[in-house]
């Protein structure tokens, strides 16, 4: 936190009067401040001078979301730890299953019951949970069992679907027309206290906070809490033109910094994900650095305007159209990269595929390249890969137990994941994710994070595969399968005995 402290100086003149005169020249500009300049706005006709007829009427619109997890825990408190190696792993390693619940808010666009909520409020707590129901309450009391019908984790949105008829809902607005200043009210239910009302001003429009591609949030003082989340950010006209999504706060409490997710930005993916059609984004395949002042005056760049290319991925779509490391992109399709307008945001809004002009400075001059751009990883894959984290969320698991027959998960190889393991990203195969310790492959060494590239000297690029090779080895009265292993730079083939 930086604070801001003001120091007056009185200036003491032997109770004389100092008086000062500053002369203007003719023409010259005056004060934002000056007397006569600004006059308060006053209220449109149809401004409530209370909220409270507004919030009778959108309140029963809002929802609460309750979700019931399945989480598996480990029995051995010390697994996984310098304690667990040395007091033996006692436990056995295993797991066993608790309940967990998680709240959130939401709200109906539609009297047949769609509706919309943040990621985050439907997704399992961790990669070791799993969502067993969603729960969706309405102001009256009436609870609904909820269907999920589409969620985007890029984008923190999520979609669910009621069966009711003639609910309450309401509409979305347009956020491009707010303003700094304007009035807003949220309504949510922080801390599981249903039907909560809070109202504030916008802050900022289009704020940055670096929560990645979809990175542009209204900000706004009206308080918004732990539960707030997915829930609506209302105009004076009753629009939403908000989700709910994030706060800033050192204690976890308001503070008067909350952000909400733009309708311009929200509604595109939500009616996406209710046609059942699938987000694509855009992908430019390079690592981004921010251009400090420093930085700029070192490479003679002009400040404030561009992002730096740190790093290239190999095959993606900068590579292929020539751009390189240290590279200042100033301009996608004709749009200026600026702090409010990133790199990252312009690209993620671009259709994959689409054949784009990018304008770079190098080498003081300015160079432009015809981009075909790829589409965008997952989160997941994006952040890639960590071998000494075992928390496999389930669905990464392998999906046919004849390959975990081999005490064995895996899930398919990407770049990300081969760059994350020090292999050569175009390297095709699964990766391990968990090895079961009494297994064969468990005594001959594997471990995760290592390649399994071929079994039987067939090649391998998907769990289903290297599923099918186990089973045909099985029917064929074969209880071994060769696999080749590839850890880093080295490689091994290692025979692997079937159980079962």
């Amino acid at each position: 936190m930086r604070y801001a402290y003001a120091l007056t100086t009185a200036l003491l003149l032997g109770g004389a009067a100092a008086t000062m005169t500053i002369h203007q020249p003719a023409g010259a500009q005056t004060a934002q401040n000056e007397p006569g300049a600004i006059q308060a706005q006053a209220p449109r006709p149809n401004a409530p001078m209370s909220f409270a007829e507004m919030v009778e009427k959108l309140q029963p619109a809002v929802v609460n979301i309750s979700t019931t997890q399945r989480v598996e825990v480990p029995t051995n408190p010390f697994a996984g730890t310098p304690f667990g190696e040395f007091f033996g792993n006692r436990g056995g390693g295993g797991s066993r299953t608790q309940e967990a619940e998680s709240l959130g808010s939401g709200f109906v666009i539609s009297d047949d019951g769609y509706v919309v909520t943040n990621n985050h409020v439907v997704a399992p707590g961790n990669a070791r949970a799993v969502v067993e129901s969603i729960t969706v309450t309405l102001s009256d009391g009436r609870e609904y069992e909820a269907q999920l019908v589409g969620r985007d984790a890029q984008s923190d949105l999520a979609v669910l679907k009621i069966d009711g008829d003639g609910l309450p809902f309401v509409r979305f607005g347009d956020s491009t027309a707010a303003r700094v200043g304007d009035w807003v009210v949220a309504i949510g239910n922080p801390f599981g206290l249903g039907g909560t009302v809070t109202a504030g001003i916008i802050s900022a429009v289009h704020r940055v906070t670096g929560a990645g591609a979809y990175d542009r949030f209204i900000q706004t003082d009206a308080s918004i809490n732990r539960g707030n989340s997915g829930g609506p950010m209302f105009d004076l006209n009753g629009n939403v033109i908000g989700i709910n999504s994030q706060i800033y706060s050192p204690t976890g409490g308001n503070v008067g910094i909350g952000f909400a997710i733009p309708a311009e930005e929200a509604k595109p993916v939500i009616d996406t994900l209710i046609a059942g059609g699938e987000i694509k984004r855009g992908y430019l395949g390079v690592q981004m650095q921010d251009l400090s002042d420093d930085l700029a005056d070192a490479l003679g760049v002009p400040k404030g305007k561009g992002t730096l290319i740190a790093r290239v991925e190999p095959g993606e779509a900068a590579a292929k159209a020539g751009l390189k490391a240290g590279d200042l992109v100033v301009k996608v399709g004709g749009k200026d990269v600026t702090p409010d307008q990133t790199l990252s945001y312009l690209v993620a809004n671009i259709e994959p595929g689409k054949r784009v002009p990018v304008e770079v400075i190098r080498e003081g001059e300015r160079r432009t390249f015809q981009v075909t751009l790829g589409t965008r990883p997952s989160e997941e894959e994006l952040a890639g890969f960590d071998p000494n984290d075992d928390s496999t969320p389930p669905s990464a698991e392998t999906p046919d137990s004849a390959a975990a027959s081999l005490g064995l998960i895996v899930r398919p190889l990407t770049p990300q994941i081969a760059r994350s393991v020090g292999i050569d990203p175009e390297t095709e195969g699964v990766v391990v994710l968990r090895v079961d310790p009494s297994s064969a492959a468990g005594q001959q060494g594997l471990r995760r994070g290592d390649v399994i590239t071929s079994a039987n000297r067939k090649p391998v690029k998907s769990p289903q595969e290297l599923a099918e090779i186990v089973t045909g080895a099985k029917q064929a009265g074969n209880g071994t399968v060769v696999v080749y292993i590839q850890r880093g730079r080295a490689g091994r083939f290692v025979p692997l005995q079937i159980d079962g």
